[in-house]
């Protein structure tokens, strides 16, 4: 009975610290909510980089419509061969620049007629973002920019 007394003496003298069981259970917590947080946050990036692919959208919009005021015709496709310049660069023409785009948006321009184009489509996309997520905008048209899944291999007048 004596040793029993002096084993709990020694152990409760005040020092107090976790089990091993208390370290794992709140290590397997940390690491439950990590597992969904990382996914979240790799979801907003994707969205942000297509907000951005959108946005150099409407700003290569007020671009060509810039230019076309200046030309009185957009620039045609032999001029531009489809994917618009790297930014900052001024189309054949044109004297307003195209807006800095992201580095991870591409844009693709398709004038309705070859030369003399008096409408356009134009699509973006961000290599970044949502897989095959492209905005489209059709000037024959007008209206807001459209969401599509698929790049047209032919020149078309709208957006599908």
């Amino acid at each position: 009975m004596l040793n029993l007394a002096k084993l709990r003496e020694k152990r409760d003298n005040g020092e107090k610290g976790f089990t091993l069981i208390e370290l794992l259970v709140v290590v397997v917590i940390i690491g439950i909510l990590i597992a969904i947080a990382i996914p979240l946050y790799l979801n907003y990036r994707k969205g942000a980089n297509d907000k951005s692919a959108q946005s150099d959208l409407r700003n290569a919009i007020s671009t060509l419509e810039q230019c076309s005021t200046d030309l009185g015709t957009y620039p045609d496709g032999t001029t531009t061969g489809g994917a618009l310049p790297t930014s900052p660069a001024t189309l054949p023409g044109c004297t307003t620049q195209i807006a800095t785009k992201g580095a991870d948006t591409t844009l693709t321009y398709f004038p309705v007629a070859a030369t003399k184009a008096t409408s356009y489509v134009l699509y973006s996309i961000s290599s970044s973002g949502t897989t095959n997520k492209y905005y489209c905008y059709a000037s024959g048209t007008g209206g807001a920019v459209k969401t599509e899944a698929t790049l047209p291999t032919v020149v078309t007048t709208t957006c599908a």
